[in-house]
């Protein structure tokens, strides 16, 4: 990995576009785990420090189009509170409902020293990976900033800035990162690298992580979703579950392989739940996997929101070495030894 230039280097009195990971766990208007806002505040409380303008971009869920269900109105509320109870004095803030709007944008960043864009997502742009749609905010802004280690691995407008813009890492990208790495240069065997959830973009990752690992187990909806012909269930390192409930919990002879393979593991890297975590019956695989997991002397990484959330649920968390804030990016990095928020062109 090449050196990041830490937000630590950034001038004084310039505007900042500042990428954060807003996509936070919101039912009706609570948000229900703040922890991610919360890794950044030593990041804002410095860019604050040096009296700079931060413009907070961010996105959350998967809207087609203006969904006001997932507009990050919540989310600015949150950090506004966060920074008021951690005694940062208040500062002028507004959200900005329209990135597309020149005169919004225009007033928010004149009168203001904290601009909160509402989500990203709700432009195509985003996903696209076309940054014309930070031209209003470009000009006004000198340098980007970075802190969302969660979507490192996505080629979005957001992510790509660094290679238009005078660009920083947030304190807590650069520590994520630097952990990761450190583990890959001082690799021990066997690896061995779980999957699960319902994301099958995973899926893509599979045939480069067989090549790196040791062993990958399957669980989740995964399995589901492998055709039965698929050359990947001959690949003798993948070990793909047989479910049962329909495919929402491992079976029996499932968690008894897995724990198996997990107990003689010297690095494990999981990402995504065994089952349908969120229905009681339909939890045991994914809780005797992180027992198991929890168990093992060797070193432990857990990558993803939702199988934190299980760790954190299960009281297991200070058995955990490092919790990376997403499984995405931990496999992008795994399999190509790089990402696109850093990636040289």
């Amino acid at each position: 990995m090449k050196p990041l230039k830490s937000v630590e280097q950034i001038g004084s009195d310039i505007g900042v576009i500042l990428r954060l990971d807003t996509d936070l766990p919101i039912e009706g208007d609570k948000v229900l785990d703040n922890s991610r806002l919360l890794k950044s505040i030593s990041t804002i409380k410095l860019l604050l420090r040096k009296n700079n303008k931060i413009v907070v971009v961010g996105h959350r869920g998967r809207p087609e189009g203006m969904d006001k269900s997932l507009s990050l109105r919540i989310v600015y509320a949150e950090l506004m509170a966060l920074l008021e109870r951690d005694g940062e004095n208040l500062v002028e803030n507004i959200f900005v409902e329209d990135i597309k709007n020149k005169n919004e944008v225009e007033k928010a960043l004149k009168d203001n020293q904290i601009i909160f864009i509402e989500n990203l997502r709700f432009w195509k742009e985003e996903e696209l990976g076309n940054t014309k749609l930070f031209d209003n905010l470009k000009k006004y802004c000198l340098a980007f900033v970075n802190d969302a280690f969660a979507v490192a691995h996505r080629k979005s407008a957001s992510v790509l800035l660094f290679k238009e813009m005078l660009a920083f890492y947030g304190l807590s990208f650069i520590e994520e990162a630097n952990k990761i790495c450190q583990v890959f240069d001082n690799l021990e065997r066997p690896l061995t690298i779980i999957l699960g959830g319902a994301k099958e973009d995973k899926l893509k990752y599979l045939e480069e992580l067989s090549h790196k690992a040791d062993y990958v187990l399957i669980g989740g909806k995964l399995p589901k979703i492998i055709e039965k012909n698929s050359p990947l269930r001959q690949n003798k390192k993948i070990k793909i579950a047989e479910l049962k409930n329909d495919g929402l919990d491992l079976s029996n002879k499932d968690i008894l392989e897995f724990k198996k393979i997990i107990s003689k593991s010297k690095v494990i890297i999981w990402a995504g739940a065994m089952g349908f975590y969120e229905s009681s019956e339909n939890r045991k695989g994914t809780e005797e996997i992180a027992k198991e997991i929890s168990k093992n002397s060797g070193y432990k990484i857990i990558a993803g929101g939702d199988t934190a959330a299980s760790i954190v649920e299960l009281k297991l968390g200070d058995k955990i070495n490092f919790i990376c804030s997403g499984g995405g990016v931990m496999l992008e990095f795994l399999s190509n030894g790089t990402l696109p928020a850093w990636a040289e062109e």
